[in-house]
């Protein structure tokens, strides 16, 4: 189908005089620092200077908080065709096949790099150390430090990173807006510490932003993690889709008051049940696969037990499996347990749902090509068809990697096809006047923001409940597009408001229930919709 056109409102976020502002030249611009665009650096020709900007530290990065691990055959009794089967079980019929046999023969790969990369898996007898997570029909997710992969993956990646010259990392430098003239993405508008706004133009850029769970009241994502490279990537003119795809995680450490923290789908791999404040399992009553089930059943079944029984949460139960595989597989997790008073082989763990991980976002192919010249995207903030309307257990690492690497090496020799002639051009609309945002609580409307997400575009959703999201996005919107932010927590906030709307209106016009996707009004897969929803900007 066409895609849905969307006026963002305003092409750049800020105004800025390019007269009077530092302007950087570099062959290769990375927008994101976590594993996709780690991996992409690497793959920089040395004779190339490339930048990297993180928005914060590399360790707040999504990639860095991942827990479960990376799903690829390394044992000798699982196959390829397994991996395959069960990721396209996963999308519910809207996986790219052809895409999802890539990735899945690519995986044992790019997990042997990562290894001579230095990265320290787990390991049994001599071997990569396998479990098995909702989803999967055998063992084959690799992990590190028990159950913080992301932790020892990006370690290694950066340490690699940072052996290179020719890599120049910037950190709490987040980015404003992509540049584009004549429809071809040159580089980007970002805000350095030293110098404030300031160009950087670019041969070739690489979008590796993460996700836009904190569009959620509750996420198991860092504060980071705002949905900007989709508004970014939005506004410069990339096609986005599947943008109603959110795929909610069922076990996040549920404490009144408290930070949310997720709770590894591998506890649930290990042996763990699922309980309602009765002491009920209660999984039978949902699906034969009962807590390995995949993510959106589990995350229903929560949220349907929880009304059930008037409780907020829903409880994991540890105790009857052996005090030392907790141990051993669970450390980090066992020590937020403790520092609320719990421990994982004594208590009743209370969980519940949370925004995990956003499917939609910028649409590429199987190189990481955008439909934007010179601009390549990877990791979270792309749609590459891998997911479909519900993503695998531990292929979200692995799908960072691969078109990580891919991003990297498609800029790297279009940078070195491309002559040192670098030109600054003025951007159309750097002198329109824009209103102040000084009588703006933009905390305040955040939260309200994230709370009306949560309730009304959440787990379950239905035409209603989106009209009711739409209305009140679009009235927030109205006050707040046109304004000029001066800190980070402005952008923000705008790119907040577009991504949901952009969200919103993705998931009214799905008229079905698939996958992550639950509209109580149309409960039923409708196989008219067996197809993507894409968005795009009508400037």
């Amino acid at each position: 189908m066409d895609p849905i056109s969307i006026e963002p409102g305003q092409r750049y976020l800020a105004r800025i005089n390019p007269k009077r502002i530092p302007h950087i030249f570099t062959d290769v611009l990375i927008i994101g620092g976590g594993i996709a665009g780690s991996r992409a650096a690497l793959e920089i020709d040395p004779r190339l200077e490339t930048i990297i900007v993180n928005k914060g530290k590399v360790s707040q990065s999504n990639s860095a908080y991942a827990q479960g691990g990376i799903a690829g055959v390394l044992d000798p009794l699982d196959n390829i065709t397994n991996h395959i089967q069960d990721t396209l079980a996963a999308g519910k019929d809207l996986c790219d096949q052809d895409l999802v046999e890539h990735v899945c023969r690519e995986a044992p790969r790019h997990i042997q790099e990562l290894v001579e990369l230095g990265a320290d898996f787990d390991t049994e007898d001599g071997k990569i150390a396998l479990t098995k997570e909702g989803g999967h029909s055998h063992r084959r997710v690799a992990h590190a430090l028990g159950d913080a992969t992301g932790k020892e993956l990006m370690r290694a990646l950066v340490l690699a990173v940072n052996s290179r010259p020719s890599l120049q990392t910037w950190t709490k430098t987040p980015t404003i807006d992509l540049v584009t003239v004549e429809g071809e993405c040159r580089g980007a508008i970002i805000w350095n510490r030293y110098h404030g706004k300031t160009l950087i133009w670019a041969k070739q850029v690489i979008l590796a932003t993460g996700g836009a769970g904190c569009l959620f009241r509750e996420t198991t994502n860092p504060p980071l993690a705002t949905g900007d490279g989709h508004a970014l990537a939005f506004r410069a003119g990339a096609l986005l889709q599947d943008m109603e795809f959110m795929q909610f995680h069922p076990t996040v450490l549920y404490i009144a008051g408290g930070a949310r923290y997720l709770i590894s789908e591998a506890v649930r791999g290990e042996g763990a049940y699922l309980r309602d404040c009765n002491g009920v399992r209660f999984m039978s009553d949902y699906h034969p696969d009962l807590e390995l089930a995949h993510r959106d059943i589990v995350s229903r079944a929560i949220t349907d037990r929880m009304l059930k029984t008037s409780h907020s949460c829903v409880y994991l139960d540890l105790t009857h499996l052996e005090k030392s595989l907790v141990k051993e597989r669970f450390p980090n997790i066992s020590k937020v347990c403790a520092s609320f008073g719990l421990d994982l082989s004594k208590d009743q763990i209370p969980v519940r749902p949370g925004a995990h991980y956003m499917i939609g976002g910028v649409k590429t192919d199987l190189h990481a090509q955008t439909s934007v010249p010179n601009l390549w995207a990877a990791g979270e903030v792309t749609s590459t068809g891998l997911h479909g309307s519900n993503r695998l257990a531990s292929n979200s690492l692995l799908e960072g990697l691969i078109f990580g690497a891919a991003a990297g090496r498609g800029a790297s020799q279009a940078a070195l096809n491309q002559p040192d002639q670098y030109s600054a051009s003025l951007l159309p609309d750097w002198d329109i006047e824009k209103r102040s945002d000084e009588d703006l609580n933009s905390k305040d409307l955040r939260n309200s923001l994230a709370s009306l997400m949560w309730r009304d575009v959440g787990i379950t959703r239905s035409a209603d409940s989106l009209k009711n999201a739409m209305d009140k996005v679009d009235f927030w919107d109205r006050y707040v597009v046109d304004r000029e932010f001066k800190t980070l927590t402005g952008w923000e906030l705008q790119n907040m408001l577009l991504v949901s709307q952009l969200m919103i209106k993705s998931a009214i016009e799905r008229r079905e229930s698939r996958g992550v996707h639950f509209r109580s009004d149309y409960p039923e897969t409708d196989p008219a919709f067996q197809k993507h929803i894409s968005v795009i900007s009508n400037r």
